[in-house]
């Protein structure tokens, strides 16, 4: 390992302990969804990742599910009850998508919609 190598690992480190919890999602979500994308390009042979990536996303839609769920959530009621519905809706789109009744492309969009708003980008139809 070489310096620069080094010097890259300490500073990511010290970078991550000091970013927002906005941040921290932004980042959850993007490699999340990365690995999808991924896998799902990657075609049947990587099934195996495909399965492990999608439920890495299910725990993080959970997560998502379980937080805007407590009633100290500072987040508007209808943002919260609208990114409780997507949560349902990753949960029942990941389960067709793992029998093969479904695309991968919804969960996709979902998560790039998010990964939108918490960079603060307006989301363009």
């Amino acid at each position: 390992m070489n310096a620069q190598t080094l010097a890259h690992r300490a500073y990511a480190q010290n970078a991550r302990s000091t970013q927002t919890p906005r941040g921290t999602e932004y980042e959850l979500i993007a490699r999340v969804t990365h690995r999808i994308k991924a896998a799902a390009e990657a075609g049947p042979r990587s099934y195996p990742k495909l399965v492990e990536a999608l439920s890495d996303n299910q725990r993080l839609w959970t997560a998502l599910a379980v937080d805007v769920a407590d009633s100290d959530n500072a987040l508007p009621a209808e943002l919260r009850a609208r990114i409780f519905y997507l949560a349902e809706f990753v949960q029942h789109q990941t389960s067709q998508v793992l029998t093969k009744k479904a695309r991968v492309r919804p969960l996709l969009e979902i998560n790039a919609a998010i990964l939108k708003g918490l960079s603060g980008r307006s989301i363009q139809k």
